[in-house]
Protein backbone atom coordinates (compact mmCIF):
# COMPACT_ATOMS: atom_id res chain seq x y z
CA UNK A 1 0.00 0.00 0.00
CA UNK A 2 3.16 2.46 -0.19
CA UNK A 3 1.29 3.99 -3.09
CA UNK A 4 -1.49 5.44 -1.02
CA UNK A 5 1.01 7.51 1.08
CA UNK A 6 2.49 9.33 -1.91
CA UNK A 7 -1.07 10.87 -2.95
CA UNK A 8 -2.21 12.64 -0.48
CA UNK A 9 -5.51 14.11 -1.96
CA UNK A 10 -7.11 10.88 -1.64
CA UNK A 11 -10.62 12.62 -2.07
CA UNK A 12 -9.27 14.40 -4.92
CA UNK A 13 -8.72 11.17 -6.77
CA UNK A 14 -12.39 9.57 -5.57
CA UNK A 15 -14.05 12.25 -7.19
CA UNK A 16 -12.13 11.62 -10.23
CA UNK A 17 -12.88 7.86 -10.39
CA UNK A 18 -16.76 8.83 -10.06
CA UNK A 19 -16.69 11.12 -12.44
CA UNK A 20 -16.05 8.36 -15.25
CA UNK A 21 -17.52 5.72 -13.30
CA UNK A 22 -20.91 7.37 -13.01
CA UNK A 23 -22.12 7.01 -16.66
CA UNK A 24 -20.97 3.43 -16.59
CA UNK A 25 -23.06 2.78 -13.75
CA UNK A 26 -26.21 4.55 -14.62
CA UNK A 27 -25.51 3.12 -17.76
CA UNK A 28 -25.40 -0.13 -16.14
CA UNK A 29 -28.07 0.63 -13.86
CA UNK A 30 -30.34 1.37 -16.60
CA UNK A 31 -29.33 -1.60 -18.89
CA UNK A 32 -30.08 -3.74 -16.08
CA UNK A 33 -33.30 -2.20 -14.54
CA UNK A 34 -34.81 -3.72 -18.18
CA UNK A 35 -34.10 -6.91 -16.89
CA UNK A 36 -35.35 -5.77 -13.80
CA UNK A 37 -38.87 -4.43 -15.35
CA UNK A 38 -39.01 -7.59 -17.40
CA UNK A 39 -39.40 -9.58 -13.64
CA UNK A 40 -41.52 -7.54 -12.85
CA UNK A 41 -43.81 -7.63 -15.38
CA UNK A 42 -43.92 -10.94 -15.77
CA UNK A 43 -44.66 -11.68 -11.91
CA UNK A 44 -48.16 -10.11 -13.22
CA UNK A 45 -48.94 -12.66 -15.56
CA UNK A 46 -51.25 -15.17 -15.83
CA UNK A 47 -49.02 -18.55 -14.09
CA UNK A 48 -46.92 -16.08 -12.81
CA UNK A 49 -44.44 -18.84 -11.49
CA UNK A 50 -44.12 -20.55 -14.99
CA UNK A 51 -43.56 -16.92 -16.70
CA UNK A 52 -40.81 -15.73 -13.82
CA UNK A 53 -38.79 -19.54 -14.01
CA UNK A 54 -39.11 -19.13 -17.94
CA UNK A 55 -37.17 -15.85 -17.37
CA UNK A 56 -35.18 -16.76 -15.60
CA UNK A 57 -33.81 -19.83 -17.24
CA UNK A 58 -33.66 -18.49 -20.54
CA UNK A 59 -32.18 -14.86 -19.15
CA UNK A 60 -29.50 -17.35 -17.53
CA UNK A 61 -28.96 -19.25 -21.16
CA UNK A 62 -28.74 -15.61 -22.35
CA UNK A 63 -26.25 -14.23 -20.31
CA UNK A 64 -23.96 -17.19 -20.27
CA UNK A 65 -23.18 -16.50 -24.19
CA UNK A 66 -23.35 -12.80 -23.42
CA UNK A 67 -20.87 -12.99 -20.84
CA UNK A 68 -18.26 -14.57 -22.73
CA UNK A 69 -18.79 -12.38 -25.86
CA UNK A 70 -18.66 -9.14 -23.69
CA UNK A 71 -15.30 -10.69 -22.31
CA UNK A 72 -14.02 -11.18 -25.60
CA UNK A 73 -14.57 -7.48 -26.73
CA UNK A 74 -13.73 -5.73 -22.94
CA UNK A 75 -9.97 -6.27 -24.48
CA UNK A 76 -11.02 -3.50 -26.62
CA UNK A 77 -11.41 -1.23 -23.74
CA UNK A 78 -8.23 -1.38 -22.09
CA UNK A 79 -6.25 -1.30 -25.28
CA UNK A 80 -7.75 1.39 -26.84
CA UNK A 81 -7.00 3.07 -22.90
CA UNK A 82 -3.35 2.37 -23.46
CA UNK A 83 -2.88 3.37 -26.88
CA UNK A 84 -4.79 6.73 -26.00
CA UNK A 85 -2.22 7.59 -22.93
CA UNK A 86 0.22 7.23 -25.56
CA UNK A 87 -1.26 9.41 -27.87
CA UNK A 88 -1.67 6.50 -30.37
CA UNK A 89 -5.02 7.61 -31.53
CA UNK A 90 -4.85 5.75 -35.16
CA UNK A 91 -3.24 2.41 -33.60
CA UNK A 92 -6.36 2.69 -31.09
CA UNK A 93 -8.77 3.05 -34.24
CA UNK A 94 -7.39 0.39 -35.81
CA UNK A 95 -7.55 -1.98 -33.04
CA UNK A 96 -10.99 -1.70 -32.85
CA UNK A 97 -11.69 -2.04 -36.47
CA UNK A 98 -10.02 -5.42 -36.00
CA UNK A 99 -12.23 -6.64 -32.76
CA UNK A 100 -15.30 -5.24 -35.36
CA UNK A 101 -14.65 -8.49 -36.87
CA UNK A 102 -13.92 -10.53 -33.59
CA UNK A 103 -17.56 -9.19 -32.87
CA UNK A 104 -19.63 -10.39 -36.34
CA UNK A 105 -17.86 -13.97 -35.34
CA UNK A 106 -19.08 -14.10 -31.97
CA UNK A 107 -22.76 -12.63 -32.52
CA UNK A 108 -24.00 -14.87 -35.49
CA UNK A 109 -23.34 -17.74 -33.36
CA UNK A 110 -24.71 -16.25 -30.27
CA UNK A 111 -27.92 -16.17 -32.50
CA UNK A 112 -28.33 -19.62 -33.70
CA UNK A 113 -28.26 -20.91 -29.83
CA UNK A 114 -30.86 -18.64 -29.10
CA UNK A 115 -32.83 -20.25 -31.81
CA UNK A 116 -32.49 -23.50 -30.96
CA UNK A 117 -32.38 -23.61 -27.47
CA UNK A 118 -34.93 -25.97 -26.56
CA UNK A 119 -32.98 -28.85 -27.15
CA UNK A 120 -30.65 -27.95 -24.89
CA UNK A 121 -32.67 -26.82 -22.40
CA UNK A 122 -33.95 -30.53 -22.08
CA UNK A 123 -30.80 -31.60 -22.06
CA UNK A 124 -30.35 -29.99 -19.10
CA UNK A 125 -33.13 -31.35 -16.75
CA UNK A 126 -35.48 -28.26 -16.94
CA UNK A 127 -38.97 -29.04 -15.78
CA UNK A 128 -40.81 -29.66 -18.84
CA UNK A 129 -43.25 -27.32 -17.99
CA UNK A 130 -40.89 -24.30 -18.29
CA UNK A 131 -38.91 -25.68 -21.58
CA UNK A 132 -41.11 -24.32 -24.11
CA UNK A 133 -41.87 -20.86 -22.78
CA UNK A 134 -38.30 -20.46 -21.84
CA UNK A 135 -37.13 -21.13 -25.54
CA UNK A 136 -39.62 -18.89 -26.92
CA UNK A 137 -38.10 -16.05 -24.86
CA UNK A 138 -34.49 -17.37 -26.29
CA UNK A 139 -35.83 -17.57 -30.19
CA UNK A 140 -36.83 -13.73 -29.83
CA UNK A 141 -34.02 -12.69 -28.31
CA UNK A 142 -32.42 -14.17 -30.99
CA UNK A 143 -33.28 -11.19 -33.02
CA UNK A 144 -30.73 -8.83 -31.45
CA UNK A 145 -27.91 -10.92 -30.49
CA UNK A 146 -25.91 -9.73 -33.43
CA UNK A 147 -26.68 -6.55 -32.78
CA UNK A 148 -25.42 -6.70 -29.16
CA UNK A 149 -21.94 -7.52 -30.08
CA UNK A 150 -21.48 -4.32 -32.14
CA UNK A 151 -22.82 -2.56 -28.96
CA UNK A 152 -20.48 -3.97 -27.48
CA UNK A 153 -17.63 -3.21 -29.43
CA UNK A 154 -18.73 0.50 -29.59
CA UNK A 155 -18.97 0.87 -26.01
CA UNK A 156 -15.90 -0.27 -25.36
CA UNK A 157 -13.80 2.02 -27.75
CA UNK A 158 -15.77 4.77 -26.62
CA UNK A 159 -15.09 4.32 -22.96
CA UNK A 160 -11.11 3.01 -23.61
CA UNK A 161 -10.63 6.82 -24.66
CA UNK A 162 -12.25 8.60 -21.94
CA UNK A 163 -15.76 8.99 -22.62
CA UNK A 164 -18.36 7.26 -20.75
CA UNK A 165 -21.50 9.20 -21.45
CA UNK A 166 -22.66 6.98 -24.46
CA UNK A 167 -22.99 3.88 -21.88
CA UNK A 168 -25.41 5.89 -19.76
CA UNK A 169 -27.39 7.59 -23.39
CA UNK A 170 -28.00 3.71 -24.92
CA UNK A 171 -28.50 2.26 -21.78
CA UNK A 172 -31.13 5.32 -20.31
CA UNK A 173 -32.74 5.10 -23.71
CA UNK A 174 -32.83 1.20 -23.69
CA UNK A 175 -34.42 1.64 -20.18
CA UNK A 176 -37.43 4.12 -21.60
CA UNK A 177 -38.14 2.13 -24.34
CA UNK A 178 -38.43 -0.91 -22.85
CA UNK A 179 -41.28 -0.42 -20.72
CA UNK A 180 -44.06 0.51 -23.20
CA UNK A 181 -42.65 -2.44 -25.68
CA UNK A 182 -43.12 -4.64 -23.07
CA UNK A 183 -46.91 -3.20 -21.85
CA UNK A 184 -47.64 -3.69 -25.58
CA UNK A 185 -46.14 -7.10 -26.27
CA UNK A 186 -46.23 -9.18 -23.07
CA UNK A 187 -49.80 -8.19 -22.00
CA UNK A 188 -51.71 -7.76 -26.12
CA UNK A 189 -52.17 -3.73 -26.82
CA UNK A 190 -52.68 -1.79 -29.37
CA UNK A 191 -53.63 -5.00 -31.78
CA UNK A 192 -50.83 -6.97 -30.91
CA UNK A 193 -51.71 -10.36 -29.38
CA UNK A 194 -50.94 -11.33 -25.51
CA UNK A 195 -47.11 -12.93 -25.87
CA UNK A 196 -46.22 -12.94 -22.41
CA UNK A 197 -42.65 -13.86 -22.11
CA UNK A 198 -41.93 -14.18 -25.52
CA UNK A 199 -43.11 -10.50 -26.03
CA UNK A 200 -40.59 -9.50 -23.52
CA UNK A 201 -37.68 -11.08 -26.10
CA UNK A 202 -38.94 -9.10 -29.10
CA UNK A 203 -39.29 -6.43 -27.11
CA UNK A 204 -35.47 -6.47 -26.05
CA UNK A 205 -34.11 -7.26 -29.32
CA UNK A 206 -35.82 -4.17 -30.58
CA UNK A 207 -34.17 -2.52 -27.68
CA UNK A 208 -30.89 -3.56 -28.91
CA UNK A 209 -30.99 -2.38 -32.46
CA UNK A 210 -32.12 1.03 -31.22
CA UNK A 211 -29.22 1.32 -29.07
CA UNK A 212 -27.00 0.03 -31.91
CA UNK A 213 -28.23 2.63 -33.93
CA UNK A 214 -27.70 5.45 -31.16
CA UNK A 215 -23.99 4.69 -30.35
CA UNK A 216 -23.16 4.44 -34.14
CA UNK A 217 -24.69 8.17 -34.70
CA UNK A 218 -23.09 9.47 -31.17
CA UNK A 219 -19.30 7.95 -32.29
CA UNK A 220 -19.75 8.99 -35.72
CA UNK A 221 -21.02 12.52 -35.04
CA UNK A 222 -19.36 13.63 -31.85
CA UNK A 223 -16.25 15.77 -31.88
CA UNK A 224 -14.44 13.98 -29.27
CA UNK A 225 -13.78 10.99 -31.43
CA UNK A 226 -12.32 13.45 -34.44
CA UNK A 227 -8.76 12.51 -33.53
CA UNK A 228 -9.66 8.91 -34.18
CA UNK A 229 -11.47 8.52 -37.19
CA UNK A 230 -12.62 5.21 -36.34
CA UNK A 231 -15.48 5.51 -38.69
CA UNK A 232 -13.25 6.96 -41.53
CA UNK A 233 -13.15 2.98 -43.33
CA UNK A 234 -13.38 -0.10 -42.67
CA UNK A 235 -10.13 -2.14 -42.91
CA UNK A 236 -10.37 -5.93 -44.18
CA UNK A 237 -9.27 -8.67 -41.17
CA UNK A 238 -5.17 -8.65 -39.89
CA UNK A 239 -5.05 -12.02 -38.03
CA UNK A 240 -1.49 -10.63 -35.82
CA UNK A 241 -3.88 -7.72 -35.15
CA UNK A 242 -6.89 -10.12 -34.28
CA UNK A 243 -4.67 -12.72 -32.62
CA UNK A 244 -3.27 -10.15 -30.35
CA UNK A 245 -6.55 -9.25 -29.48
CA UNK A 246 -7.61 -12.68 -28.56
CA UNK A 247 -4.61 -13.38 -26.62
CA UNK A 248 -5.84 -10.77 -23.96
CA UNK A 249 -9.89 -10.95 -24.81
CA UNK A 250 -10.02 -14.81 -24.46
CA UNK A 251 -8.54 -15.17 -21.01
CA UNK A 252 -11.27 -12.36 -20.04
CA UNK A 253 -13.75 -13.77 -21.70
CA UNK A 254 -13.14 -17.43 -20.37
CA UNK A 255 -12.84 -15.05 -16.61
CA UNK A 256 -16.10 -13.93 -16.74
CA UNK A 257 -17.96 -16.77 -18.46
CA UNK A 258 -16.99 -19.48 -15.59
CA UNK A 259 -18.15 -16.44 -13.04
CA UNK A 260 -21.24 -16.23 -15.37
CA UNK A 261 -21.69 -19.90 -15.32
CA UNK A 262 -21.54 -20.43 -11.50
CA UNK A 263 -24.89 -17.97 -11.72
CA UNK A 264 -26.38 -19.72 -15.02
CA UNK A 265 -25.11 -23.41 -13.55
CA UNK A 266 -27.21 -22.18 -10.23
CA UNK A 267 -30.18 -20.93 -11.84
CA UNK A 268 -30.44 -24.45 -14.22
CA UNK A 269 -29.72 -26.39 -11.21
CA UNK A 270 -32.69 -24.69 -8.75
CA UNK A 271 -34.91 -25.30 -11.75
CA UNK A 272 -34.83 -28.83 -11.70
CA UNK A 273 -36.41 -28.47 -8.20
CA UNK A 274 -39.57 -26.72 -9.72
CA UNK A 275 -41.38 -23.54 -10.79
CA UNK A 276 -41.38 -22.20 -6.99
CA UNK A 277 -37.65 -22.67 -6.22
CA UNK A 278 -36.54 -21.81 -9.61
CA UNK A 279 -38.99 -17.93 -9.20
CA UNK A 280 -37.77 -17.45 -6.10
CA UNK A 281 -33.70 -17.27 -6.94
CA UNK A 282 -34.52 -15.80 -9.71
CA UNK A 283 -36.08 -12.92 -7.66
CA UNK A 284 -33.10 -12.62 -5.64
CA UNK A 285 -30.46 -13.18 -7.85
CA UNK A 286 -31.88 -10.21 -10.08
CA UNK A 287 -31.95 -7.65 -7.08
CA UNK A 288 -28.50 -8.70 -6.61
CA UNK A 289 -27.39 -8.93 -9.90
CA UNK A 290 -29.36 -4.95 -10.19
CA UNK A 291 -26.94 -3.88 -7.37
CA UNK A 292 -23.90 -5.55 -9.05
CA UNK A 293 -24.27 -3.22 -11.85
CA UNK A 294 -22.58 -0.37 -9.12
CA UNK A 295 -19.11 -2.25 -8.68
CA UNK A 296 -19.41 -3.28 -12.68
CA UNK A 297 -19.36 0.26 -13.49
CA UNK A 298 -16.55 1.07 -11.36
CA UNK A 299 -14.47 -2.04 -12.71
CA UNK A 300 -14.65 -0.21 -16.11
CA UNK A 301 -13.67 3.05 -14.78
CA UNK A 302 -10.91 1.51 -12.68
CA UNK A 303 -9.64 -0.40 -15.87
CA UNK A 304 -9.58 2.70 -18.43
CA UNK A 305 -7.58 4.55 -15.88
CA UNK A 306 -4.92 2.20 -15.15
CA UNK A 307 -4.98 2.09 -18.77
CA UNK A 308 -4.04 4.90 -19.58
CA UNK A 309 -1.83 5.66 -16.65
CA UNK A 310 0.06 2.95 -18.25
CA UNK A 311 0.18 4.34 -21.48
CA UNK A 312 1.58 7.57 -20.10
CA UNK A 313 4.00 5.19 -18.20
CA UNK A 314 2.83 6.55 -14.64
CA UNK A 315 2.53 3.18 -12.69
CA UNK A 316 2.28 4.22 -9.47
CA UNK A 317 -0.43 6.07 -10.05
CA UNK A 318 -1.79 2.86 -12.15
CA UNK A 319 -1.36 0.93 -8.55
CA UNK A 320 -2.91 3.48 -6.76
CA UNK A 321 -6.27 4.13 -8.79
CA UNK A 322 -6.74 -0.20 -8.31
CA UNK A 323 -6.31 0.72 -4.46
CA UNK A 324 -8.62 3.59 -4.53
CA UNK A 325 -11.27 1.51 -6.48
CA UNK A 326 -11.47 -1.15 -3.99
CA UNK A 327 -12.03 1.74 -1.24
CA UNK A 328 -14.91 3.04 -3.06
CA UNK A 329 -16.36 -0.38 -3.55
CA UNK A 330 -16.43 -1.64 -0.12
CA UNK A 331 -18.36 1.87 0.60
CA UNK A 332 -21.07 0.29 -2.19
CA UNK A 333 -21.75 -2.65 -1.19
CA UNK A 334 -21.81 -2.03 2.83
CA UNK A 335 -25.19 -0.21 1.38
CA UNK A 336 -26.56 -2.56 -1.03
CA UNK A 337 -26.07 -5.48 2.06
CA UNK A 338 -27.65 -3.35 4.34
CA UNK A 339 -30.39 -2.87 2.18
CA UNK A 340 -30.66 -6.45 1.70
CA UNK A 341 -30.84 -7.37 5.30
CA UNK A 342 -32.72 -5.17 6.67
CA UNK A 343 -36.16 -4.53 3.74
CA UNK A 344 -36.00 -8.34 2.65
CA UNK A 345 -39.72 -8.08 2.12
CA UNK A 346 -40.04 -5.05 1.13
CA UNK A 347 -37.57 -6.19 -1.71
CA UNK A 348 -39.62 -9.38 -2.67
CA UNK A 349 -42.90 -7.49 -2.64
CA UNK A 350 -41.61 -5.21 -5.69
CA UNK A 351 -41.50 -8.67 -7.47
CA UNK A 352 -44.28 -10.78 -6.47
CA UNK A 353 -47.56 -10.94 -3.89
CA UNK A 354 -47.19 -14.97 -4.35
CA UNK A 355 -47.20 -16.63 -0.82
CA UNK A 356 -45.63 -19.75 -1.52
CA UNK A 357 -42.84 -17.98 -3.75
CA UNK A 358 -42.24 -14.60 -1.48
CA UNK A 359 -41.06 -16.47 1.55
CA UNK A 360 -38.72 -18.10 -0.26
CA UNK A 361 -37.00 -15.28 -1.91
CA UNK A 362 -36.61 -13.54 1.36
CA UNK A 363 -34.81 -15.76 2.67
CA UNK A 364 -32.29 -16.14 -0.13
CA UNK A 365 -31.93 -12.76 0.09
CA UNK A 366 -29.72 -13.14 3.67
CA UNK A 367 -27.23 -15.51 1.37
CA UNK A 368 -27.44 -12.40 -1.49
CA UNK A 369 -26.55 -9.53 0.98
CA UNK A 370 -23.42 -11.50 2.72
CA UNK A 371 -21.92 -12.18 -0.84
CA UNK A 372 -22.19 -8.48 -1.78
CA UNK A 373 -18.65 -7.98 -0.35
CA UNK A 374 -16.87 -10.74 -2.08
CA UNK A 375 -18.30 -10.42 -5.41
CA UNK A 376 -17.66 -6.33 -5.23
CA UNK A 377 -13.88 -6.70 -4.48
CA UNK A 378 -12.87 -9.33 -7.08
CA UNK A 379 -14.89 -7.32 -9.76
CA UNK A 380 -12.86 -4.37 -8.80
CA UNK A 381 -9.75 -6.32 -8.72
CA UNK A 382 -10.30 -8.03 -12.55
CA UNK A 383 -10.97 -4.49 -13.24
CA UNK A 384 -8.01 -3.20 -12.17
CA UNK A 385 -5.88 -6.43 -13.61
CA UNK A 386 -7.63 -5.91 -17.29
CA UNK A 387 -5.84 -2.39 -16.85
CA UNK A 388 -2.41 -4.10 -16.79
CA UNK A 389 -3.83 -6.71 -19.67
CA UNK A 390 -3.11 -9.65 -17.04
CA UNK A 391 -5.88 -12.04 -18.07
CA UNK A 392 -4.51 -15.21 -17.90
CA UNK A 393 -3.76 -16.05 -13.98
CA UNK A 394 -7.27 -14.45 -13.24
CA UNK A 395 -8.49 -16.61 -15.73
CA UNK A 396 -7.20 -19.66 -13.62
CA UNK A 397 -8.21 -17.77 -10.68
CA UNK A 398 -11.93 -17.84 -11.36
CA UNK A 399 -12.05 -21.73 -12.87
CA UNK A 400 -10.64 -22.85 -9.18
CA UNK A 401 -12.72 -20.60 -7.48
CA UNK A 402 -16.24 -20.69 -9.03
CA UNK A 403 -16.24 -24.29 -11.24
CA UNK A 404 -13.79 -26.33 -8.22
CA UNK A 405 -15.13 -24.93 -5.46
CA UNK A 406 -18.52 -22.82 -5.81
CA UNK A 407 -20.44 -25.28 -8.09
CA UNK A 408 -19.01 -28.48 -6.62
CA UNK A 409 -19.72 -27.36 -3.15
CA UNK A 410 -23.22 -25.75 -4.44
CA UNK A 411 -24.37 -29.07 -6.03
CA UNK A 412 -23.44 -30.73 -3.07
CA UNK A 413 -25.47 -28.94 -0.62
CA UNK A 414 -28.20 -28.56 -2.50
CA UNK A 415 -29.31 -32.20 -3.53
CA UNK A 416 -26.43 -34.45 -1.30
CA UNK A 417 -27.51 -32.70 1.46
CA UNK A 418 -30.94 -31.61 1.00
CA UNK A 419 -30.27 -27.77 1.71
CA UNK A 420 -31.95 -26.75 -1.32
CA UNK A 421 -31.60 -23.57 -2.94
CA UNK A 422 -29.98 -21.86 -0.13
CA UNK A 423 -27.42 -24.72 -0.55
CA UNK A 424 -26.13 -23.08 -4.01
CA UNK A 425 -25.98 -19.97 -2.65
CA UNK A 426 -23.80 -20.79 0.16
CA UNK A 427 -21.53 -22.59 -2.85
CA UNK A 428 -21.69 -19.18 -4.54
CA UNK A 429 -20.39 -17.21 -1.63
CA UNK A 430 -17.35 -19.52 -0.97
CA UNK A 431 -16.81 -19.70 -4.58
CA UNK A 432 -16.62 -15.71 -4.69
CA UNK A 433 -14.93 -15.07 -1.41
CA UNK A 434 -12.01 -17.16 -2.80
CA UNK A 435 -11.61 -15.48 -6.16
CA UNK A 436 -11.67 -11.87 -4.19
CA UNK A 437 -8.47 -12.85 -2.18
CA UNK A 438 -6.83 -14.35 -5.33
CA UNK A 439 -7.30 -11.49 -7.44
CA UNK A 440 -6.57 -8.91 -4.70
CA UNK A 441 -3.51 -10.49 -4.08
CA UNK A 442 -2.73 -11.38 -8.24
CA UNK A 443 -3.09 -6.95 -8.26
CA UNK A 444 -0.89 -6.80 -5.68
CA UNK A 445 1.92 -8.72 -6.99
CA UNK A 446 0.99 -6.90 -10.69
CA UNK A 447 1.39 -3.31 -9.94
CA UNK A 448 4.50 -3.97 -7.43
CA UNK A 449 6.17 -6.09 -10.04
CA UNK A 450 5.67 -3.40 -13.40
CA UNK A 451 6.36 -0.30 -10.68
CA UNK A 452 10.15 -2.66 -9.55
CA UNK A 453 10.61 -3.24 -13.57
CA UNK A 454 10.34 0.37 -14.48
CA UNK A 455 12.35 1.51 -11.70
CA UNK A 456 15.57 -1.43 -12.49
CA UNK A 457 14.85 -0.60 -16.21
CA UNK A 458 15.76 3.36 -15.74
Amino acid sequence: MNSITKHKNHPAEIARTMRLATPVIIGQLAVFSMNFVDTVMAGRLPEKEIALAALGIGGAVWSSMLMFILGTLMVVQPSVAQLDGAQMKSEAASQTRQAFWIALALGVPFALVCTFSEALLTGFGIDPVIVPEAAGYLRAMAWGAPALSLVFLLRFFSEGTGNTTPTMLYGVAGALLNIPLNYVLMYGKLGFPALGTVGCGYATSIVIWLQLLLLFLYIHKHRHYQPFALMSYLESPSWPKIWSLLKVGLPIAVAIFVEGSLFVGAALLIGRLGPIPAAAHLIAINFSALMFMIPIGLASAISIRVGNAIGRGELDSARYTGIIGVVIVLGFQTVSATCMFLFPELIVSIYTDDLVVAPLAVSLLFYAAIFQYPDGLQMVAAGALRGYKDTRKPMLYMVISFWIVGMTLGYNLTFNRGMGPAGMWIGMIAGLTIASALMLRRFQHTSKKRIRDQHLSI
